[in-house]
Protein backbone atom coordinates (compact mmCIF):
# COMPACT_ATOMS: atom_id res chain seq x y z
CA UNK A 1 0.00 0.00 0.00
CA UNK A 2 1.28 3.34 -0.87
CA UNK A 3 2.31 6.25 2.17
CA UNK A 4 0.43 8.54 2.27
CA UNK A 5 1.99 12.19 2.78
CA UNK A 6 0.12 14.84 5.21
CA UNK A 7 0.71 18.03 3.02
CA UNK A 8 -3.18 18.39 2.18
CA UNK A 9 -4.33 18.24 6.13
CA UNK A 10 -1.44 20.45 6.96
CA UNK A 11 -2.27 22.86 4.27
CA UNK A 12 -6.19 22.58 5.69
CA UNK A 13 -4.71 23.40 9.42
CA UNK A 14 -2.67 26.15 8.22
CA UNK A 15 -5.50 28.21 6.40
CA UNK A 16 -8.06 27.60 9.08
CA UNK A 17 -5.59 29.50 10.90
CA UNK A 18 -4.79 32.00 8.93
CA UNK A 19 -8.02 32.56 7.83
CA UNK A 20 -8.70 33.09 11.71
CA UNK A 21 -5.72 35.48 11.79
CA UNK A 22 -7.60 37.74 8.79
CA UNK A 23 -6.77 41.58 9.58
CA UNK A 24 -3.92 41.31 11.54
CA UNK A 25 -1.04 43.38 11.15
CA UNK A 26 2.46 42.41 9.51
CA UNK A 27 3.54 38.54 9.97
CA UNK A 28 0.30 37.59 12.34
CA UNK A 29 -1.54 37.36 9.36
CA UNK A 30 1.37 35.70 6.82
CA UNK A 31 3.12 33.55 8.36
CA UNK A 32 1.75 30.58 9.89
CA UNK A 33 3.71 29.91 13.37
CA UNK A 34 3.17 34.01 14.64
CA UNK A 35 -0.72 33.77 13.24
CA UNK A 36 -1.18 30.57 15.38
CA UNK A 37 0.39 31.95 18.49
CA UNK A 38 -2.12 35.80 17.98
CA UNK A 39 -4.92 33.63 17.67
CA UNK A 40 -4.53 31.26 19.94
CA UNK A 41 -4.02 34.72 22.94
CA UNK A 42 -6.98 36.31 20.70
CA UNK A 43 -9.53 33.41 21.34
CA UNK A 44 -8.08 33.65 24.84
CA UNK A 45 -8.91 36.93 25.75
CA UNK A 46 -12.53 36.85 23.92
CA UNK A 47 -13.03 34.34 25.44
CA UNK A 48 -11.90 36.41 29.25
CA UNK A 49 -13.48 39.32 27.45
CA UNK A 50 -17.01 37.45 27.26
CA UNK A 51 -16.80 36.74 31.32
CA UNK A 52 -15.77 40.20 31.90
CA UNK A 53 -19.08 41.51 29.90
CA UNK A 54 -20.82 39.90 32.57
CA UNK A 55 -19.59 41.48 35.81
CA UNK A 56 -19.79 44.71 33.41
CA UNK A 57 -23.65 44.30 33.23
CA UNK A 58 -24.21 43.21 37.20
CA UNK A 59 -22.32 46.18 37.87
CA UNK A 60 -24.43 48.29 35.62
CA UNK A 61 -27.84 47.10 36.65
CA UNK A 62 -26.41 47.14 40.94
CA UNK A 63 -25.88 51.01 40.05
CA UNK A 64 -29.26 51.74 38.27
CA UNK A 65 -31.15 49.94 40.85
CA UNK A 66 -29.77 51.32 43.27
CA UNK A 67 -30.30 55.01 41.82
CA UNK A 68 -34.02 54.19 41.74
CA UNK A 69 -34.07 53.00 45.20
CA UNK A 70 -32.33 56.03 46.58
CA UNK A 71 -34.88 58.18 44.43
CA UNK A 72 -37.62 56.19 46.88
CA UNK A 73 -35.89 56.94 49.96
CA UNK A 74 -33.82 53.12 50.63
CA UNK A 75 -30.45 51.76 49.82
CA UNK A 76 -29.84 49.29 47.80
CA UNK A 77 -28.81 46.65 50.05
CA UNK A 78 -31.67 47.73 52.29
CA UNK A 79 -34.08 46.90 49.38
CA UNK A 80 -32.63 43.35 47.57
CA UNK A 81 -32.86 42.34 52.06
CA UNK A 82 -36.33 43.82 51.87
CA UNK A 83 -37.30 41.89 48.70
CA UNK A 84 -36.09 38.48 49.92
CA UNK A 85 -37.51 39.08 52.72
CA UNK A 86 -40.54 39.33 51.33
CA UNK A 87 -40.30 36.01 49.13
CA UNK A 88 -40.08 38.15 45.85
CA UNK A 89 -37.30 36.46 43.39
CA UNK A 90 -36.70 38.77 40.70
CA UNK A 91 -33.13 39.22 38.79
CA UNK A 92 -31.15 42.12 38.82
CA UNK A 93 -31.31 42.59 35.47
CA UNK A 94 -35.09 43.13 35.21
CA UNK A 95 -35.16 45.34 38.34
CA UNK A 96 -32.77 47.70 36.47
CA UNK A 97 -35.32 47.73 33.81
CA UNK A 98 -38.20 48.55 35.82
CA UNK A 99 -35.89 50.93 37.90
CA UNK A 100 -35.42 53.09 34.10
CA UNK A 101 -38.53 52.30 32.03
CA UNK A 102 -41.35 51.79 34.63
CA UNK A 103 -40.88 54.00 37.98
CA UNK A 104 -43.84 53.71 39.35
CA UNK A 105 -43.72 50.17 39.13
CA UNK A 106 -40.21 49.73 40.81
CA UNK A 107 -41.62 52.49 43.37
CA UNK A 108 -44.34 49.85 44.22
CA UNK A 109 -41.42 46.87 44.86
CA UNK A 110 -39.49 49.44 46.76
CA UNK A 111 -42.61 49.97 49.26
CA UNK A 112 -42.83 46.29 49.59
CA UNK A 113 -39.18 46.34 50.51
CA UNK A 114 -39.79 48.75 53.09
CA UNK A 115 -42.33 47.18 54.85
CA UNK A 116 -40.47 44.11 55.09
CA UNK A 117 -37.22 45.12 56.90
Amino acid sequence: MARIKGGLNARKRHNRVLKLAKGYRGARSKQYRIAKQSVMRALASSYAGRRERRRDFRKLWIARINAGARLNGLSYSKMMHGLKVAGIDINRKMLAELAVNHPADFASLVEVAKNNQ
